[in-house]
């Protein structure tokens, strides 16, 4: 009979709460980097227009808020998991001798990306453009459809 000797604590393993908390920090990071992946490291895309989406039986409505800007300064094109708005909003230069310019607005590159919740029917897409709120007007789908298609909104 041989003999050993008796280590109790050996299979257990030291807990560090602190490295699965910095798991957790770098999953939500990659998390939020999958709806902004634009905005890492490209200082030329500056701002993200405000977007509200509602939906019907039969239509998905979204609304995105680019004031100061016009329906030819917008790009949108409908893929078959969501909506893709890009632009550029200028910027005016002002020249004063004596006083100070101070300016919050954002000027430069924008983009967004919305996924859609459901297949939409691409080639009956509305979209409409008045006072700063782009409007559009998805219906919906059974089917997957295999192309993108650009909207152009109309003023």
């Amino acid at each position: 009979m041989t003999l050993r000797h008796w280590q109790p604590f050996r299979q257990i393993e030291q807990w560090e709460p602190f490295s699965e908390m910095e798991t957790l920090r770098k999953e939500l990071d990659k998390l939020f980097n999958q709806f902004t992946p634009r905005l890492q490291g490209d200082s030329s895309f500056t701002f993200m227009p405000s977007a509200e989406m509602d939906e019907t039986d039969t239509e998905i409505h979204l609304r995105f808020e680019v004031p100061g800007m016009t329906a030819d300064d917008l790009s949108i094109e409908v893929t078959d998991s969501a909506v893709v708005i890009r632009g550029e909003r200028k910027s005016e230069t002002k020249t004063e001798e004596d006083n100070i310019t101070r300016s919050e607005f954002q000027y430069g590159k924008f983009e967004r990306v919305v996924p859609l919740p459901s297949h939409i029917v691409k080639d009956n897409v509305s979209a409409e453009y008045s006072s700063g709120i782009l409007r559009l007007a998805l219906p919906k789908s059974e089917v997957p459809a295999a192309k993108t298609v650009k909207i152009k909104a109309a003023e």
